[in-house]
């Protein structure tokens, strides 16, 4: 099981698998054929389908640059491996001189088709049954796995994550307008952070953590600098659970780091055994994800015990099984910014619910995991990263 760092990605939204994964691989093309005249990319399955609203195309155009490049979309056409496929061509006096196919796999991930591209090992446990045994046996907590594996320099970077994920907030949280895409929707983090002050208790509690949520995904939508967590389209929710108990209950930046620590882990499980893409598994992969991560973390601030961060983890995912990926017109936009809103909130529940209990419940994490990879597989493309079914095809646009 690979690093956290290559969870927590830092880079430009709206998509980790359309948007950073292809500029990723088009650099790598780029370097390898830098005598060609020019270049191709065909897009396949997802990534032809919801590439345009992506801004898919962009992004490789712009990482070719100055190479002159043309871009083939072909939706109707899904590769063997993953329906995120692209075939790079390195055009020279006419014709295809090199050609290169591979995969988009979420998270910003590539994969040739066999392996990822680029990938370490450095996790030796890769179940949460034998992680919560070694805790057992060692009397550490799951932070302490990720310190060991990692060493004390993980927090150099956990600490650029950070600073990465409260900067999206501030940003997000100031800024006003419509977002970019043409689907004419406001920006509604200021409005929410602006309500929050004339409420008091439970309420101004959610007003706050949906600002901030909203604030993170906002930034997504609108290309700025964000952190994967663990993907681009759910990276509102970590970081705005961690934001509103650090201003609340006054943790330290090293507590938030070793709650990244964890959050990392319970993410890096799902991406090793079953997956983050809401191409291949729906949003499930995405926003479910993000809310286990996110509800492990705020039980470790609490002070829950390993077992009951697993229950909180569990039961983030496990209420979000079978959730799709339908964005309209291939934005990062509806239903997505709102869920991580609520995602968040359900971050929250999740850990009060663990933290009220003995840590005891009959579905533990790993089952989840499993249960999550077969609905995803079992999931209609139409709900996975297409736009041609659900909210996408059901929702009238203000041009028409």
């Amino acid at each position: 099981m690979e690093s956290i760092r290559n969870l927590y990605k830092i880079g430009h939204g709206p998509s980790s698998s359309h948007t950073m994964a292809p500029q990723k691989a088009a650099l790598m093309f780029k370097e390898k054929n830098a005598d060609a005249d020019s270049f191709r990319v065909t897009l396949y399955g997802s990534l032809a389908a919801t590439g345009k609203g992506h801004l898919t195309d962009d992004a490789i155009i712009k990482t070719l640059h100055p190479y002159s490049s043309e871009i083939v979309w072909v939706p109707e056409i899904v590769l063997p491996y993953h329906t995120n496929g692209m075939k790079f061509e390195a055009i020279k006096n006419g014709k295809p001189n090199d050609e290169w196919i591979i995969y988009s796999i979420g998270g910003g991930d590539l994969s040739d088709g066999s392996k990822k591209v680029v990938t370490e090992s450095i996790y030796n446990k890769t179940t949460m049954k034998d992680i919560l045994e070694w805790c057992q046996q060692t009397g550490k907590t799951f932070w302490e796995y990720v310190e060991d594996k990692e060493g004390k320099e993980i927090y150099d970077y956990l600490g650029t994550v950070w600073e990465t994920m409260e900067a999206a907030i501030h940003r997000g949280m100031d800024a006003e307008g419509l977002l970019p895409g043409g689907l004419g929707l406001q920006r509604k983090s200021s409005m929410y952070y602006v309500k929050s002050r004339g409420y008091q208790g439970s309420m101004k509690s959610r007003a706050l953590i949906y600002s901030y949520a909203l604030a993170v995904s906002e930034e997504n939508a609108s290309g700025g600098l964000i952190v994967t967590a663990p993907t681009c389209g759910s990276c509102g929710v970590l970081p705005s659970v961690l934001f509103h108990l650090k201003t609340n209950h006054d943790y330290s930046d090293q507590k938030i780091k070793r709650a990244l620590a964890t959050a990392g882990l319970i993410g890096n499980l799902v991406k090793h055994n079953a997956s983050v893409s809401g191409a291949e598994v729906g949003c499930q992969g995405e926003v479910g994800v993000a809310c286990a991560m996110a509800a492990a973390a705020a039980c470790q601030l609490f002070g829950g015990s390993t077992q009951q961060i697993e229950y909180a983890a569990e039961m983030g995912l496990e209420h979000h099984l079978g959730l799709t990926c339908d964005p309209v017109c291939g934005l990062v936009q509806v239903p997505c910014i709102e869920r991580n809103a609520f995602a968040a909130a359900r971050a929250l529940d999740s850990c009060s619910f663990a933290m009220l209990s003995d840590g005891k419940h009959l579905i533990n994490f790993d089952k989840v995991v499993k249960t999550m990879q077969q609905t995803g597989h079992d999931l209609p493309s139409l709900y996975k990263e297409t736009s041609m079914g659900g909210l996408a095809i059901n929702i009238d646009l203000p041009n028409e």
